[in-house]
């Protein structure tokens, strides 16, 4: 905020899971061709050079010279940090001849080697919990803890041009007669330099990416998609949504960047931290498959063969449509939901207006219906949640304006309800008619109803379209002898996406020959289970984490007897 000269930092916390999931990803597809990645859209975001992120990792090899000083020091240039008591992920400890390294990619294991000398004696994996060894390696590669990594060299040429670009602006806003922004930026990019040479990171690293990569004024910057291999095959999932922000993230990253710059609270290098255009994003990828049940113009246009995928294997087909007056349209409503509350099934209804969502729920709600209402404001978790309570059946029907579209799977929805269907407009083109009424298409009795009183072109059209996917569904079951089945679909706890869902078993410590375990090793299983309970916690998975505390108390009462006996 430039007139109260506030520069308000970046409060978003790096998720930890995710930040270990993006490191494996990326090790994967440098290590091996058998690799499927999912990503956000964010991937077109800068995540530092694939070529220095390999060219800098350490390779151990088994009964090979390495001095353990050097490997400190190597471990130190990847951002790793020495610690001895809170071992964690892009960390490493040393107890004498040995040297542990909890890699960037890792979990729940560990990399432990053991020195005779300068010699490599013993590469082991081992768990975090108990230490004990899952497999001996012959060698292993060590990644950096941080994409956004440069050669000693390198770093210390880029500290130095960041000082001379930033005398350059000082320089610029001085003449221009703007003293306080040349303070500004002095004083702030001064801290961040400091920062650098003692530390290696500062925060807000990223908007002097340019300068570690060896990036030109201009050039795009490194992303996911400069690790994969020119062959590599590329899904986009919704590309009738996905492809407009892919097209507008760089023009909304350099307006926020823009103020930033202009008021001295940036280098200018900061506009190249940036996301990829879209025709740098198209020059990156060279196998490309659009998915949508509505793909736009841009999609139809420079595809080479468009497939289409409207046979289910359950045989289920695109809902029923019924058109109906406006005239008592909330009433009639209210009367089918109870139709098919009835048969256990749920219902969603969009409007047009946040008002008029609010106003219908709370009608509903009046006439005794079970419904909730989805706006932009509710959190993913919590929207999450009110999807799964409707799945349960403790709410029967939602409301809401424009999130009832792209990605809601609900089997148990059989009617969507489309009020003020004839207004014709982003909220009833097309593609949103499509898209919403495709709601009740995993349900054998789908249905849709639209409340109108004009037949827009929009409306026609979308109809048609989906009477046109119905009939040809319809043919193929008749041909094959399939009858439509709803599907049958597991309802599990929310997770956040990236999270782990435990599948191996918890450890016991009656497994733990407790009479032969020293004191400290008895406090270090303690510590890694509070670990263990913490990332259950954080993962959602509440039932593993109270039986891994349930199991911290009891070493905790030994760890005290053994207290009381040794006073004795």
């Amino acid at each position: 905020i430039p007139s109260s000269d506030t520069y308000i930092e970046k409060e978003t916390q790096l998720n930890e899971e995710i930040d270990r999931l993006r490191h494996a990803a990326t090790q994967s597809i440098l290590s091996r061709r058998d690799t499927i990645i999912v990503a956000s859209v964010s991937c077109i975001y800068g995540l530092g050079s694939p070529a220095e992120y390999a060219k800098i990792r350490i390779q151990l090899k088994k009964d090979a010279s390495f001095p353990r000083q050097k490997l400190l020091r190597r471990l130190a240039e990847l951002q790793y940090s020495r610690n001895d008591v809170d071992f964690h992920r892009g960390t490493f400890r040393v107890k004498g001849e040995m040297v542990d390294i909890y890699p960037a990619d890792a979990l729940d294991k560990y990399v432990h080697l053991g020195f005779n000398g300068d010699v490599i004696e013993t590469i082991e994996e081992r768990t975090i919990l108990t230490g004990e060894t899952t497999i001996g390696l012959t060698n292993i590669d060590i990644y950096p803890a941080t994409h956004y990594v440069a050669p000693a060299e390198r770093f210390t040429e880029s500290l130095d041009m960041i000082e001379k670009d930033l005398s350059i602006k000082v320089n610029e806003f001085t003449k221009a007669g703007k003293l306080l922004e040349a303070q500004r930026l002095k004083e702030r990019t001064n801290f961040d330099l400091e920062m650098m040479r003692t530390v290696g990171y500062c925060n807000g690293i990223e908007n002097y990416s340019r300068y570690f990569d060896g990036r030109k004024l201009g050039e795009p910057p490194y992303t996911l998609l400069d690790y994969l291999p020119k062959d590599a095959l590329v899904f986009i999932d919704e590309s009738h949504m996905t492809i407009p922000q892919i097209t507008g993230m760089l023009a909304g990253d350099r307006s926020r960047k823009q103020t930033l710059i202009d008021f001295g609270f940036r280098l200018p290098a900061a506009f190249d931290n940036r996301p990829l255009s879209f025709d740098e994003f198209n020059k990156k990828v060279n196998r490309l498959v659009y998915f949508s049940a509505t793909p736009g113009d841009y999609e139809k246009k420079v595809s080479e063969q468009i497939v289409e995928q409207l046979i289910r294997p359950t045989g289920l087909l695109d809902p029923t449509i019924e058109i109906k007056p406006t005239k008592h349209q909330v009433d009639d409503l209210v009367h089918q939901v109870r139709e098919r509350t009835k048969k256990k099934q749920r219902v969603l209804i969009t409007t047009l207006t946040k008002r008029m969502s609010e106003d219908l729920a709370d009608y509903l709600t009046d006439e005794g219906i079970k419904v909730h209402y989805l706006h932009s404001e509710i959190d993913t978790m919590e929207r999450l949640e009110i999807l799964r309570s409707l799945r349960l059946g403790d709410v029967d029907a939602l409301v809401g304006i424009n999130l009832l579209r792209e990605g809601l799977d609900l089997p148990e929805v059989s009617l969507v309800a489309i009020l003020d269907a004839d207004k014709e407009g982003f909220l009833r083109g097309e593609t949103a008619l499509i898209q919403t009424m495709g709601r009740a298409a995993r349900h054998a009795d789908g249905h849709v109803i639209m409340y109108a009183d004009v037949l827009t072109n929009s409306m026609k059209r979308a109809i048609s379209e989906t009477n046109r996917r119905r009939q040809i569904q319809e043919d193929y079951n008749r041909a094959h002898k399939i009858k439509p089945k709803t599907i049958i679909k597991a309802i599990s706890e929310s997770r956040l996406a990236g999270a782990k869902i435990s599948t191996e078993p918890i450890p016991l410590i009656k497994e733990l020959k407790l009479d032969k375990i020293s004191p400290d090793e008895l406090k270090h299983i303690i510590t890694d289970l509070n670990s263990q309970m913490e990332l259950a916690a954080q993962n959602l998975e509440f039932e593993r984490a109270a039986v891994i505390r349930d199991q911290i108390n009891e070493l905790g009462d030994v760890a005290k007897k053994r207290k009381r006996a040794t006073r004795r």
